[in-house]
């Protein structure tokens, strides 16, 4: 496949999700009739915590490994995460059978750093800032040669990422509205691209943490905005936006929710006591963005992302509540 050069288009993505399709899983879309009571809409729960490696990352690491020339993976592949595209780039580069230099900051959850030395790859520690990560990268990329896969910064990224929707609208109903965590924002964009194309009448909204809120912000004003704080639990959400996100975005998501810490451990709890599934904090953020809001949802039937499951078990936010 060749690289996607500008925003992906709707045949870029069916592109995508045919040459993915045997190194991912088909998630399944769940539904739960309590959780429907409790929110007054119709929820399906696209669930990529049963995702390779725990996590939807799998489908855009992939589909950005696929599009490396031989010459360009010859070096291996590298990229900076804290977690869940750590492991997808690692798993990624396990199947073409090269090298993965991974730069994950120093605080990464322990359960991130085992899936990530699992899959084979070298870990290089940074401090937990945006500068010391692209520092690092820059040095094992000419050290080593190898492709850097951004994590959301990566228009064949992106592309994999708008698979996870493409399937759920195959298996949903015809949905009112879609919602998705947003980071990088690099779901966000494929979730925003796929119902643009493909159900064009559904509002697509995003969510993230209050205390790492620069998509909303930049929403707001128009341009880039950056978060001066990471203290979230939400550790797949402290990212800024890039330009080929917010672009993405600013275009095509209706509305960006915020929710605090609190609302973000009880919906996940609630997550995990209903629908008995594993989610990471950062997959409950647009659940709990639900309940905080449920104006814009009141007897829709609105799909969910549930991006992954990576958690640390011994270290569960509602322990001991």
């Amino acid at each position: 496949m060749e690289k996607i050069l500008s925003v992906p288009t709707l045949a870029d993505i069916l592109a995508t999700h045919e040459a993915i399709q045997p190194y991912i899983h088909r998630t399944p879309v769940m539904t739960s009739q309590s959780l429907d009571e409790l929110s007054g809409a119709r929820l399906f729960f696209k669930c990529e915590n049963f995702q390779k490696i725990g996590a939807f990352k799998m489908r855009g690491a992939m589909s950005a490994a696929l599009r490396l020339t031989d010459a360009e993976k010859a070096g291996g592949l590298a990229t900076h995460s804290s977690g869940n595209h750590a492991q997808a780039v690692a798993r990624a580069a396990k199947i073409l059978n090269v090298p993965a230099y991974i730069v994950m900051p120093d605080n990464a959850p322990e359960v991130k750093q085992t899936g990530t030395r699992a899959y084979g790859a070298e870990i290089i520690f940074c401090k937990p800032t945006l500068e010391a990560r692209e520092t690092t990268l820059n040095e094992v990329v000419a050290k080593t040669g190898a492709a850097f896969i951004h994590p959301f910064d990566n228009y064949d990224v992106i592309a994999g990422q708008a698979t996870s929707a493409r399937e759920l609208f195959e298996e949903g109903p015809l949905f009112d509205a879609v919602i998705a965590p947003i980071g990088g924002g690099g779901l966000m964009s494929g979730t925003a691209l796929a119902t643009h194309y493909l159900v064009p009448e559904a509002r697509v909204y995003g969510a993230e943490p209050k205390a790492v809120d620069d998509a909303w912000r930049s929403k707001k004003s128009g341009h880039i905005e950056l978060n001066t704080s990471t203290d979230t639990i939400a550790d797949g959400l402290k990212t800024n936006l890039s330009e080929k996100t917010f672009d993405i975005i600013n275009r095509l998501v209706n509305d960006i929710f915020t929710v605090s810490e609190e609302e973000i451990v009880n919906a996940m709890r609630l997550i995990w006591e209903r629908m008995k599934i594993v989610v990471e904090p950062s997959c409950a953020v647009p659940f709990a963005a639900i309940l905080a809001n449920p104006g814009p949802f009141a007897g829709k039937k609105v799909g969910i992302i549930l991006t992954g499951g990576n958690v640390d078990m011994a270290k569960l936010p509602f322990l001991g509540n």
